[in-house]
Order: C-alpha cells, then sequence, then structure tokens
C-alpha cells in the first residue's frame, strides 16, 4: 500500500521537551566510541569555550527518531515499520547541544513520493531549546520497501 501524499506539508508539533544530561552525553559519546573531553570533562569544554559538557553532533538523533516516532505510528499515513529503511539523514547545526539544554522537536513532511517502486519520506525535525531558539535541523529520508515485487 502506497503512503498517504496528502501528508506532505503536515506538521507534528514537539509533544513535550528533552532535558539533556551531562551523562546522557556522555552515555552517547561512549556508544559511538567518541572520546573527546568537551563531552564528558566540564572543565576541558569551558576551556573550548563552552558553558558546560557538549554533545556530539550525532546525538540530535535521539530527538529526531522520538518526533518521528508520531508520523510513523499515524495509521492515517499507512507505513509499515518493518519495511522502512534508512535512507538518509544529515544535520544542520545552529549552536553545540549543551547538558542543561531543554529542547522540543517539531517534525514537518518534507516529502512523500514513489521512486524505483518504492515510497520515500522525508521529514525534517526543527529542535529548538527553552527560548525557542534553534539548535539542530535534522533530515531524514525513509525508504519504504514495497510488498509483492
Amino acid at each position: 500500500m502506497a503512503l498517504d501524499p496528502s501528508f506532505l506539508g503536515r506538521c507534528y508539533p514537539a509533544a513535550g521537551t528533552y532535558q539533556v544530561g551531562r551523562e546522557k552525553i556522555r552515555e552517547f559519546a561512549e556508544a559511538i566510541g567518541d572520546d573527546n573531553a568537551v563531552y564528558r570533562d566540564p572543565s576541558a569544554a569551558r576551556a573550548c569555550g563552552y558553558s558546560d559538557v557538549i554533545a556530539p553532533p550525532t546525538f540530535a538523533i535521539i530527538l529526531a527518531l522520538r518526533a518521528q516516532r508520531v508520523l510513523v505510528c499515524d495509521p492515517e499515513l499507512g507505513l509499515d515499520y518493518s519495511r522502512v529503511v534508512h535512507g538518509n539523514q544529515s544535520f544542520t547545526h545552529h549552536r553545540p547541544i549543551r547538558a542543561g539544554d531543554e529542547l522540543a522537536a517539531t517534525l514537518h513532511v518534507d516529502g512523500v513520493r514513489t521512486m524505483g517502486g518504492n515510497d520515500m519520506l522525508t521529514v525534517r525535525c526543527q529542535i529548538t531549546d527553552a527560548a525557542g531558539d534553534p539548535v539542530t535541523t535534522a533530515r531524514s529520508v525513509l525508504v519504504v520497501r514495497r510488498e509483492n515485487r
């Protein structure tokens, strides 16, 4: 079943906030194998001009995936998540994510199309801080493999 093209242009508002903590940043850096001290040591981060430890650039995927969950679980879209392959991911950072940030993520559906017999879903996640200032823009392309090909 093809994805519903009327989803193009839809916006899913933030469903709450995410509190960024030092331990969450440290665990993420450890999980990806990045031992940069600015992700673990507040003194090292301050020496580099940051107010506290900062997160690795791909940390924003945590918020992006949480925001995408609302869309992919929407029964009206017609998406079988077991058939989804992550096609592309990019981040535009407006500033580093820091320990102590309270972040919100709003999801936008920027594209719904068929290509090569598969459906392509392009989404943009706008991550903002408590003041509403932009922190990161995450863009994803999800490829939904069709059945019975």
